[in-house]
């Protein structure tokens, strides 16, 4: 049997499909949500941001950390082109992205951190997604009924527009949640 509770872990993420991942792996866990601003350096490469963000939550928390506890942070960014594409502020900023997502491919990379008292590990994964050309009516049904404005990329992978939009992924479908499950197992078990 594996020892999955050699640490009392603390997810520093409020995302429900983070707390819904590492809950489906079989990790018990507290969430503590770190309250910082997601600002990062502009000489950082799409890569480095959401590896910065995540380390940067981690660091937030790790004065409140016990001997045996482990923060596990995440970031996610979806890129187009080496432009970072943020969560979506209203509707017509949803429209705007997911039509330069449409048809064509784009990277999510998701950035995380393994933070104890005595050591921290962080590490990303990157998955390419692919879209095909999405009409004017589906994009505007999706924002209509799904609200993605929490989303980075203005889209869930799990939801209507995943189903009917993209095409393939190059890598971890996971990580396009928000958490490269796979990856991150392996990291939790050499910590």
């Amino acid at each position: 049997m594996i020892n999955l509770e050699k640490y009392s872990i603390i997810l520093a993420s409020q995302s429900p499909r983070r707390q819904h991942l590492l809950k489906d792996m079989g990790f018990k866990f507290r969430v503590i949500v770190s309250d910082i601003e997601e600002i990062y350096p502009n000489n950082l490469s799409i890569r480095e941001i959401p590896v910065y963000l995540a380390e940067l939550k981690a660091k937030s928390l790790s004065s409140q950390l016990e001997n045996n506890e482990l923060i596990i942070s995440a970031d996610t960014i979806v890129a187009i082109d080496n432009h970072v594409l943020g969560k979506p502020i209203d509707e017509a900023d949803a429209y705007k992205i997911l039509k330069m997502i449409s048809g064509k491919m784009h990277q999510v990379i998701t950035g995380v951190c393994l933070k104890s008292r005595f050591k921290q590990k962080s590490f990303y994964a990157e998955s390419n997604v692919f879209f095909r050309t999405l009409t004017d009516e589906e994009i505007n049904y999706y924002i209509k009924k799904f609200k993605p404005y929490d989303k980075a990329g203005a889209y869930g992978i799990q939801e209507w527009i995943g189903y009917i939009g993209i095409e393939r992924i190059e890598g971890s479908y996971f990580n396009v949640m928000g958490l490269p499950t796979q990856l991150l197992y392996k990291e939790l078990m050499n910590f």
